[in-house]
């Protein structure tokens, strides 16, 4: 994950250099890291779609099977199969996606290691100047910047320093524009991401009855099961990124603000993208 940060600190630091300001260059560095992962994000959605619609086949085999677990699996497997699927095939896309997400915290966090590539004693040198926090760099470019222009980095963006913390700048109401809209955003995003879930489910077994359903106490059960765990999410979710907010740099929630709209606007099309293939 280093390697990957030195690797995003020098396509970051290019940008920079052509935009000088911080802020800009974090837009622009988050679009062209969205265009490379977009092959990687298509395959992802397809594959939660394709999954959702699966589910009602995974269900009347769990039942069918119920008291043969042997054969249950090798039923799962057929399906699997047949389906051109793997009961693993959104592990590696979302394990990839981790690898770049905390990649990205690490670039963020020590820009001076990983975007200016400055060298470790003389950041270090600085440590006695700095309180010992996680956000040593952060710290290093507020107060040295003046005096040494090889730490500078102009964090000015719209009026707002994305090196301040929410929780160490509580006071100044400005510091909690970008975490709000990351917040929202991020409700957002998940309320989509279920919807278009719960629509894809619901669209492949439009043709099942009432009655039916009800017959079937364990997949009533199951169903609702799932519900409450969506409910619970939706209100986790927001909690998780108001806290990863307020104790993180603004300039990582304008990084995470950026890539939730962009989110977005890709599975809004891409959804759209696979309804016309579908007809």
């Amino acid at each position: 994950m280093k390697i990957l940060a030195n690797v995003f600190g020098y396509i970051l630091n290019f940008i920079y250099n052509f935009v000088n300001n911080y802020g800009v260059a974090i837009i622009i560095f988050t679009i062209i890291l969205k265009l490379v992962m977009l092959p990687i994000s298509i395959k992802q959605q397809r594959t939660m779609k394709k999954t959702a619609k699966m589910q009602e086949k995974v269900r009347e085999i769990q039942d069918k099977y119920s008291n043969d677990t042997v054969r249950q699996s090798q039923e799962l497997m057929d399906l699997y199969k047949r389906e051109n699927m793997s009961p693993f095939s959104g592990c590696l896309t979302s394990i990839v996606q981790m690898i770049i997400v905390i990649s990205v915290f690490l670039l963020v966090r020590s820009p001076l290691t990983y975007m200016k590539h400055i060298d470790a004693d003389k950041i270090n040198s600085y440590s006695s100047e700095v309180s010992n926090s996680a956000y040593k760099e952060i710290e290093i470019i507020k107060k040295m910047a003046q005096k040494d222009d090889e730490v500078k980095i102009n964090m000015n963006f719209l009026g707002l320093d994305l090196s301040d913390i929410p929780v160490q700048n509580y006071k100044d109401i400005r510091v909690y524009i970008i975490p709000v809209l990351y917040v929202f955003t991020s409700i957002l995003s998940t309320r989509l991401t279920m919807a278009l879930n719960k629509k894809s489910g619901k669209e492949e077994d439009k043709e099942e009855n009432k009655e039916e359903k009800q017959e079937n106490k364990d997949n009533i059960a199951e169903e609702d099961m799932m519900t409450e765990m969506n409910k619970q999410m939706t209100v986790m979710m927001p909690i998780m990124t108001v806290s990863i907010a307020l104790v993180a740099p603004l300039g990582l929630a304008l990084y995470w603000l950026v890539s939730n709209l962009l989110m977005i606007g890709e599975r809004v099309y891409v959804d759209k993208h696979f309804k016309e293939e579908e007809e």
